[in-house]
């Protein structure tokens, strides 16, 4: 089984790019369980927010704890929003809120407004 993992916008690229080499390594080796294990560890890849169908990838280094938000698109196809450095125990919602916007921008476009 292989997912697509594609990114939406420049939020995801730009926060990836401005990380060092091996936080982009640690990023890549995360992606490629999301692109290709059946069953993504939880510690991993998370279901967050069942109202609007927002995951999260999870990237956890020594020193920092990076969530990547995203959603699916026609099953295997994993759209990746927006990311951030996680620095409490809960998600920030305005995070939350630009990964639905993002969303819903992503299915007009793609759909005319017509969601799957």
């Amino acid at each position: 089984m292989i997912r697509k993992v594609i990114a939406y916008k420049d939020y995801f690229i730009n926060f990836y790019k401005s990380q060092d080499k091996k936080i982009q390594e640690k990023i890549e080796y995360v992606l490629d369980l999301v692109r290709f294990e059946k069953q993504v560890p939880k510690k991993f890849f998370k279901f967050i927010d069942s109202t609007n169908g927002i995951y999260e990838v999870r990237v956890i280094t020594t020193f920092k704890s990076i969530r990547i938000l995203c959603f699916f698109d026609e099953g295997e196809l994993v759209i990746l929003t927006n990311c951030f450095l996680k620095k409490t125990q809960k998600t920030p919602r305005k995070e939350i809120k630009l990964a639905e916007r993002l969303k819903n921008e992503y299915m007009i476009e793609k759909y005319g407004g017509q969601t799957k």
